[in-house]
């Protein structure tokens, strides 16, 4: 047969949904590392699904927004302590855990704080329809109100871990004290508000002295801001990194006895370029636009949402036009693949929150909706979706005597 190119572009080949990577529920996603800690504590209702961690009588946790495993290994020179955490280094223990589906910081801090995969605990992506409603409900903005417990019922693992007399605390930005993601995710013991990152790290290393078991949470977020304005590889987003490897050593260097340190995130991150074949407009393009009633999600984790009776048509179109670019799959399939948790593990009241049609992100390409999301289409950086730039995040580990 003769190649002709003209036919690839007409009849592009399909991106096999067999071959998407899935994240690790249950053995090495974000999900599991609370509840192997609090294990450990002898915290009750708990595995340690982590079996390579040593249990510790004190530990810490600290999440570094936007801070993907690819992208420390692709920076040694700005982040010498985090490499040599890396296994690659003499005594570096590290490796890499999945953020989960989305690798979005509301879906991943929600795995984080409830020790449960999105398909439980329901914050399934960026932007996810209210079935109640019918409206979009922005899950990070927490916008349009919605109850916070009644969105996300199940207990907190520090809730858990503070009632079972553990000294637990969260030390961040006093900005995130009373947000709703906050209260369903990551509430329970002390909140501590601390506007710098080194106010933090000193303020961690007290409160874990606190107790005689402790479990204390810290969290940075300039990291990821500078990568979604500037790039990844910016020299904006080198400097922030530079900062965080010396956050993570302030840290390590002040750990009181018998502590376990773990430097984790929520998602890597890509850049994707500012041309056409690259950002598709949702907003300009009537062929992904017909038999849609909603757009969720962001732009490398879409959940689409048809009109009723309109979903076959829209989950053919969508394949159709981008299938080459992105994984594409139904509600139906995407459970059954265990994107969004265990197949055959989702709570009634999240299925309504998944798209009809789930669409990924395979190649450098995003999804915009350059009129409904203008700040969000503007970005550089973006994350959301299965592959390893986005769902590879670290777990390094760092261990007092």
């Amino acid at each position: 047969m003769t190649y002709s190119p003209a036919q690839d572009w007409h009849d592009p080949e399909l991106l096999d949904l067999g071959g998407a990577p899935v994240p690790e529920y249950g053995a090495g996603s974000l999900a599991d590392l609370l509840p192997t800690l609090v294990a450990g504590q002898g915290v009750p209702g708990f595995s340690a699904t982590l079996t390579e961690l040593t249990p510790a009588d004190r530990n810490c946790v600290f999440l570094i927004d936007g801070l993907g495993w690819e992208q420390i290994k692709a920076h040694p020179d700005e982040a010498p302590y985090l490499t040599s955490l890396l296994p690659t280094s003499r005594g570096g223990t590290g490796r890499p855990i999945t953020s989960g589906f989305p690798a979005t910081t509301a879906t991943s801090l929600a795995s984080v704080g409830t020790g449960l995969p999105p398909a439980r605990h329901g914050l399934p992506g960026y932007a996810v329809r209210n079935p109640a409603t019918g409206e979009l409900m922005n899950q990070l903005r927490w916008q349009p109100w919605t109850s916070p417990q009644v969105w996300q019922p199940y207990p907190t693992v520090f809730q858990r871990a503070d009632a079972a007399g553990i000294a637990t605390a969260q030390v961040s930005s006093p900005a995130f004290q009373t947000t709703p993601l906050t209260k369903i995710a990551l509430s329970g013991g002390t909140f501590l508000g601390r506007m710098t990152g080194e106010e933090r790290m000193d303020l961690a290393a007290d409160r874990l002295a606190a107790g005689d078991r402790s479990l204390v949470y810290t969290y940075y977020s300039e990291l990821d801001g500078a990568g979604h304005r500037h790039g990844v590889d910016s020299d904006a987003w080198r400097g922030q990194l530079m900062h965080v490897d010396r956050l993570v050593r302030r840290l390590a260097e002040q750990l009181p006895p018998r502590t376990a340190l773990y430097v984790t995130a929520d998602h890597g991150m890509v850049d994707i370029p500012f041309d056409e074949d690259s950002r598709i407009d949702f907003d300009e393009d009537w062929e992904l636009g017909a038999g849609v009633a909603l757009l969720g999600g962001e732009g490398r984790a879409r959940h689409v949402y048809a009109v009723p009776g309109a979903e076959a048509d829209v989950l053919t179109v969508w394949r159709e036009v981008l299938g080459d670019r992105f994984w594409v799959a139904s509600r139906e399939e995407a459970l059954e693949l265990g994107w969004f948790g265990a197949p055959g593990d989702c709570d009634e009241r999240v299925l309504g929150r998944i798209g009809d049609v789930v669409a990924a992100a395979h190649a450098d390409v995003a999804i915009t909706a350059s009129v409904n999301e203008p700040n969000e289409s503007a970005l550089t950086g973006m994350h959301g979706s299965l592959t390893p730039a986005e769902q590879l995040v670290p777990l390094l580990e760092v261990r007092s005597a």
